[in-house]
């Protein structure tokens, strides 16, 4: 199939998603354009099959905003016609499903069908879509969409209830790929590589994500604090966003800034998850938790809020533990509990990656889009 996809290129989990499907589905042997306003962060021309295409986005004066999902829609309908694709897949609603319906109509205009799915994330329907100027746009491109896909039972149930949608959506979870994301198949390597960031005896936790309010940033250096007082530890913030700077001052007001390290951004957070002993996801509302999935094939459990999608992937006490959101104080003693007791966490470090190589590997989810896209394809045709 030639597929075109579209996503917000930047560091969040539904661009992360997006562009390892196109990878997937690229070495799979279809291929795959992306179509956005720059090119997304995982995607480094490893891969054949795989073209980028820019939207490009008038900076006329008159705009006080410029129109970006009207250039997205020109550049969708341009790419489908220039390199003949099936169809295009769009992740997160807003505005992305609005363009690949107007790019459809244009196409329709002149005799060629392009059906577009519609995958919802997260705060596509939680956070943006409710608002009361989305609300009816989205509802409607929801249901204009050819196929709609969730990644979580939450996220479905959610999207039915709140925007009245009466039309199938089908439940794809996010993945991981299971090759790259893998834990150390020798723990004396393991060991030697810690030393650059912890010392011999010193617990390695690391918490990724954009560093927006929901992510709860701030509970992480809370958590850490509590845990530090009782075991020696390093904490590693993988990513970057609007709260770095509130969790930069709690650590240097709780004086654990010389064990708090704030790396930014990083493209190969698959080499430095299995370095850690556990993950810390304090999530506001997480629709799926990608994060700890990719901790967890990296045999790296995770302590989360039980919210959203997260019971759907962390099995409470087996794989993970999950607490009610801001309960930083059972969070930290769940944390140092399994610090201290070491077969209890290699027991759970082996389940997590158990748990993602039986239900999350690529290798199980990439063909259940295949398969939902050709059934799309077959009803549009």
């Amino acid at each position: 199939m030639r597929i075109g996809i579209t996503c917000y290129p930047t560091y969040g989990g539904s661009g992360v998603v997006a562009t390892e499907l196109g990878i997937e589905l690229a070495s799979s042997g279809h291929e795959v354009h992306f179509i956005s306003y720059s090119q997304p962060f995982r995607l480094n021309g490893r891969n054949d099959g795989i073209f980028y295409h820019e939207v490009p986005v008038s900076n006329y004066p008159l705009f006080e905003f410029p129109p970006y999902d009207l250039a997205l829609a020109s550049r969708m309908a341009e790419v489908a016609e220039l390199y003949e694709l099936d169809l295009l897949h769009v992740h997160y609603a807003i505005p992305h499903s609005v363009s690949a319906l107007l790019a459809r109509q244009m196409l329709a205009a002149r005799g060629r069908h392009l059906p577009f799915v519609t995958t919802l994330h997260g705060t596509d329907i939680t956070l943006v879509g409710l608002d009361r100027s989305y609300l009816p746009i989205t509802r409607f491109s929801i249901q204009q969409s050819d196929g709609v896909t969730s990644i979580s039972n939450y996220l479905k149930k959610k999207t039915v209830e709140d925007f009245e949608i009466d039309r199938p959506i089908e439940v794809i979870p996010n993945f991981v790929n299971c090759d790259v994301y893998t834990p150390f198949k020798d723990e004396v390597v393991r060991t030697e590589a810690r030393k650059r960031l912890a010392k011999p005896g010193e617990s390695i936790l690391i918490h990724l994500s954009n560093f927006r309010p929901v992510k709860r940033v701030v509970d992480v250096v809370k958590v850490f604090a509590r845990v530090v007082e009782h075991v020696p530890a390093q904490l590693l913030l993988v990513g970057d966003g609007p709260d770095r700077s509130s969790a930069e001052w709690l650590a240097h007001d709780l004086h654990i800034n010389d064990r708090v390290h704030f790396l930014g951004k990083q493209d190969r957070v698959n080499e430095l998850l299995p370095l850690a002993d556990l993950m810390l996801m304090p999530s506001e509302l997480e629709s799926f938790g990608l994060a700890a999935l990719e901790a967890m094939a990296c045999k790296v459990p995770t302590i989360a809020t039980r919210v959203g999608g997260v019971p759907e992937l962390i099995d409470d006490g087996l794989t993970g533990l999950l607490y009610p959101v801001g309960d930083v104080e059972n969070m930290a003693a769940g944390a140092v509990g399994l610090l201290k007791d070491r077969n209890r966490l290699d027991i759970m470090r082996d389940e997590a990656r158990k748990t993602a190589r039986s239900r999350f590997c690529s290798t199980l989810v990439i063909p259940l889009y295949e398969r939902f896209y050709e059934k799309v394809l077959s009803a549009t045709h």
